[in-house]
């Protein structure tokens, strides 16, 4: 057999090269895709680099935002893995807690852009219903009704759901809180983490829509104690956020000192140290103010030395305010809750066999606390003569649901 010639060569290689195209374009590829490749919606601005997936992971899907036209730095979408395991049913203990998860780059660049929003909301003003979750909201279908009775152009629905949850899928959230899953990151108490997932919240709604005008903040066992029409009415007259803002509380100075003695100076002296409840109402101003103060936050967001004294989330939000605009805020918290036999640092939880009608009539009639009159001289005739409605109670079990979807319509919707 004679050897092959050079131009018998060639012509066998010219012959095969378009099946080495063909097969190049059509070959399944093994590389992983970016945050950038994966999708090319317009998603909540945030900064990451790219991260590798695979069709088996699970993600919430982030809210798509309309155009807007603040000016945003160059930023890559993206979608949080669910980190959980099969067998893990406990959030990340604080050792592991990471600094992205506190104050990463990406949550720096979203607290930027939501800094410089327009100020004031447009005309149609809207309440921001913000959630914060670490599963799936066992009394979901309570507020399904609540916003069945609201326009929908009176309202938002955001949810910062921690994606290290078990079985904590999109999937999870159905009506009025499909799709509204913001881009979240692991959440752990005793942790600065949750108040970076109530200013990711805060960012997100800022960045969403120029109508919102007031943001409250929920969790899981939240439930409203009003009708839509009569909550927003309450909120959208009020000149002021509310939010319980306290000074002489039993124990407060191990918690200003609870990062080391003097750790929070200059930044947060122990007189200006408060203490209130995390769940508040805000208004457009103060929630521009929150994403974007650097100063105090750079002392909040410090580890604790030990859980018992470290409650950040009850601290930063009272506690900032108050230097900034204490004369903004109504000093009170809107969501009712009993700490009479409270364990572990949790208030009461209402079982099923106390949930009816008499329970929430009674809930609608308690007047707030307002900030330190109880031990004040009662100089302030201003609070005093205050008596604004609870809108909101907590905390009431999953097994409740029932019983309240059977007074919804009766008691906790009608005013």
């Amino acid at each position: 057999m004679l050897p092959p010639t050079p131009l018998s060569l060639l012509c066998a290689i010219l012959l095969c090269l378009p099946l080495a195209v063909i097969f190049t374009f059509t070959a399944p590829s093994t590389t992983t895709l970016s945050g950038a490749a994966a999708s090319t919606s317009q998603v909540l601005p945030i900064t990451a680099s790219s991260i590798n997936y695979t069709t088996d992971d699970v993600y919430p899907e982030p809210i798509l935002l309309p155009p807007t036209t603040v000016s945003i730095p160059q930023v890559v979408p993206l979608m949080i893995k669910n980190q959980t395991t099969a067998n893990s049913t406990n959030p990340p203990p604080r050792s592991q807690i990471s600094e992205d998860y506190i104050d990463g780059d990406d949550d720096r660049s979203l607290f930027q852009a939501a800094s410089r929003v327009n100020p004031s909301p447009k005309p149609v003003k809207k309440l921001a219903f913000m959630f914060l979750t670490t599963s799936p909201l066992p009394l979901a279908p309570l507020w399904e009704l609540f916003f069945a009775r609201a326009p929908n152009n009176l309202y938002n629905v955001y949810v910062h759901a921690d994606p290290s949850s078990v079985n904590h899928t999109t999937t999870s959230f159905h009506g009025v809180f499909a799709h509204r899953v913001i881009p979240s990151k692991p959440t752990r108490r005793h942790t600065p983490t949750l108040i970076s997932a109530a200013r990711r919240l805060l960012a997100h709604a800022l960045l969403h829509d120029e109508s919102n005008s007031m943001f409250a903040l929920f969790s899981p066992s939240c439930i409203p104690i009003r009708s839509f029409s009569y909550t927003y009415r309450t909120l959208m007259k009020s000149r002021r956020s509310f939010v319980e803002i306290l000074k002489n509380e039993p124990g407060a100075y191990e918690r200003w000192a609870a990062r080391g003695e003097e750790a929070m100076a200059p930044e947060v002296e122990y007189s200006e140290f408060r203490i209130g409840s995390q769940f508040w109402a805000v208004k457009r101003k103060h929630a521009r103010i929150i994403v974007r103060d650097r100063r105090v936050w750079s002392k909040f967001k410090v580890p604790c030395l030990r859980d018992d004294t470290c409650y950040p989330e009850e601290h930063y939000f009272a506690t900032l305010l108050s230097m900034v605009d204490q004369r903004g805020c109504t000093p009170c918290t809107l969501t009712h809750v009993d700490w009479n036999g409270s364990r572990g640092g949790h208030p009461r939880m209402y079982k099923t066999s106390e949930v009816g009608p008499e329970l929430i009539r009674t809930l609608r009639k308690y007047r707030p606390r307002y900030g330190d009159e109880e031990r004040s001289d009662g100089s302030n005739a201003s609070v005093r003569r205050r008596h604004d409605p609870f809108l909101f109670a907590r905390k009431f079990s999953p097994g409740s649901l029932h019983r309240l979807m059977s007074i919804a319509n009766a008691v906790i919707f009608k005013d």
